[in-house]
């Protein structure tokens, strides 16, 4: 069932939306300061592209300052409009009863979109 899910979400927006993330960090890579974003960014990118049957957990990577402090600057810099995208798209999907599970697939979305140093998509 997740492939079939996976394969309409393809279709209609989440190719072009997984593409965006990939470019976007690509470009981030481009710096020495941004490849740590860039990386996030590309990580983000490949799991748009395929949210069914994916659960969002905590990274394993330790607590620490630095993540705690690129967690903030992604968040001012870019999380914000990212998960407000997610939202809206969300909430536009539910509004009919077959858009309800690609609206949860964006829900789900959102906390690895503000916090990509401390969630992750599996």
């Amino acid at each position: 069932m997740s492939f079939l899910g996976n394969l309409i979400w393809l279709i209609f927006g989440g190719f072009l939306a997984g593409l965006g993330y990939i470019l976007g960090g690509l470009v981030l890579c481009v710096t020495i300061v941004g490849i740590p974003f860039g990386i996030q960014s590309i990580k983000l990118g490949f799991a748009t592209m395929a949210p069914f049957g994916k659960e969002v957990s905590e990274a394993n990577n330790g607590d620490g300052f630095l993540r705690m402090l690129f967690n903030v600057l992604w968040i001012v810099l870019f999380g914000w409009e990212i998960a407000l995208a997610h939202l809206v798209g969300g909430l536009i999907l539910a509004i009919t009863v077959i858009g309800l599970p690609f609206a949860r697939q964006h829900f789900k979305l959102i906390p690895v979109a503000l916090f990509p140093f401390s969630y992750s998509l599996r």
